[in-house]
């Protein structure tokens, strides 16, 4: 069983940066992808990021590319995603999620484990 507990959103201006944390707990995450995943307001939840523990393959989304980084700290069993240039089109809930499959994709439904959710407001 593996806990995610996501830290570091908040408000900023559109154009500014956030960087959101994910940290594990419970087993070590060098096992799983890791990815991001946001839901705005009566939208459905939407794939942002991943990363494969092991060898360090990224992946993101059209939308957020060149703009977001996601990355890991073995040793700190946590994960991030820097977001910069930030948009008002990028406020959601942001959560964290754990998969152990080896083939993980973008849909959500392929993740086992998931943070509660941190947000992320940008204003124009």
């Amino acid at each position: 069983q593996v806990q995610l507990v996501e830290s570091g959103g908040g408000l900023v201006q559109a154009g500014g940066s956030l960087s959101l944390s994910c940290a594990g707990s419970g087993r070590t995450l060098t096992t799983y992808t890791m990815g991001w995943f946001r839901q705005a307001p009566g939208k459905e939840r939407e794939f942002v990021s991943r990363i494969t523990w092991r060898n360090d393959r990224t992946y993101y989304t059209d939308s957020v590319k060149g703009r977001f980084t996601i990355s890991k700290d073995n040793n700190k069993n946590t994960v991030y995603l820097q977001m910069n240039s930030l948009k008002p089109e990028d406020t959601a809930v942001y959560y964290c999620a754990a998969s152990t499959r080896p083939i993980v994709g973008t849909l959500a439904v392929n993740y086992d484990y998931w943070g509660q959710g941190t947000q992320v407001t940008v204003s124009s």
